[in-house]
């Protein structure tokens, strides 16, 4: 069975975090946007063909299953593709750090749309800049340091210990967004986490993953996903 992702076909974004989950997972799967284009997509979001609505990509079709949220596709590819413990209480640990990412992920996406998704950059520039300025000063120096104390704790070198799980490619996805969208204050930032940056090297090291990074299905970096390159908002 091939899965069917579904997302947007010019941008990372949220699906990247599944994306790199079936890459590692060798994992056979078609992106069907980037493949045939949205109108598939649009149509079951409006109910066609589905017993279950999804709300918005990235969703995923596995048999007759349609699953949606990243967290959530996550979760069902995790243990079913050895990127993620089977017991409950690991599972569900590696759940709970994946809903950590996400919500940093709201966060990274508000330092460029923080009044409303449906305006334009340029006219939440102030706010945008306001915004930015608390979250990399506060923000990224709290995430990054829970997960920085989780390896730790774990002993490493990765967020759970000695194998790497689907909460691991997320965070190798986090520091490189990052580093893209705010190098000046990453690269300060980065320099109190060593675990954190251990883990993104170790990731991008992984034969499946470098030769996806390489590839023509991993999609650049661009300033229409959640990950936006703006100088002035790069304190």
């Amino acid at each position: 069975m091939a899965y069917e992702l579904y997302y947007w076909p010019s941008i990372q974004g949220r699906g990247e975090f599944v994306r790199l989950a079936l890459e590692e997972g060798a994992a056979d799967y078609i992106d069907v946007a980037r493949k045939s284009g949205a109108s598939k997509m649009m149509k079951m979001m409006e109910g066609a063909g589905v017993t279950t609505i999804p709300y918005a990509p990235p969703f995923l079709k596995a048999g007759k299953l349609v699953i949606g949220q990243s967290a959530n596709i996550l979760l069902y590819l995790g243990s079913r593709h050895r990127l993620a413990p089977k017991p409950d209480a690991g599972r569900l640990w590696v759940h709970q750090l994946q809903l950590t990412i996400a919500d940093l992920v709201k966060e990274i996406h508000d330092t460029h749309h923080p009044v409303a998704s449906s305006l334009y950059y340029e006219d939440q520039k102030s706010e945008a800049k306001r915004y930015s300025g608390h979250f990399l000063k506060e923000r990224v120096p709290k995430y990054l340091g829970y997960f920085e104390r989780v390896i730790k704790k774990s002993g490493g070198p990765f967020l759970t210990g000695k194998k790497l799980t689907y909460a691991d490619l997320s965070l190798f996805q986090i520091v490189s967004g990052l580093r893209f969208a705010f190098p000046n204050a990453t690269a300060i930032a980065e320099k109190k986490v060593p675990n954190v940056v251990g883990v993104h090297d170790r990731v991008i090291a992984r034969p499946r993953i470098e030769n996806y990074l390489n590839s023509k299905r991993r999609i650049p970096f661009n300033q229409n996903g959640i990950f936006r390159a703006y100088k002035e908002l790069d304190a």
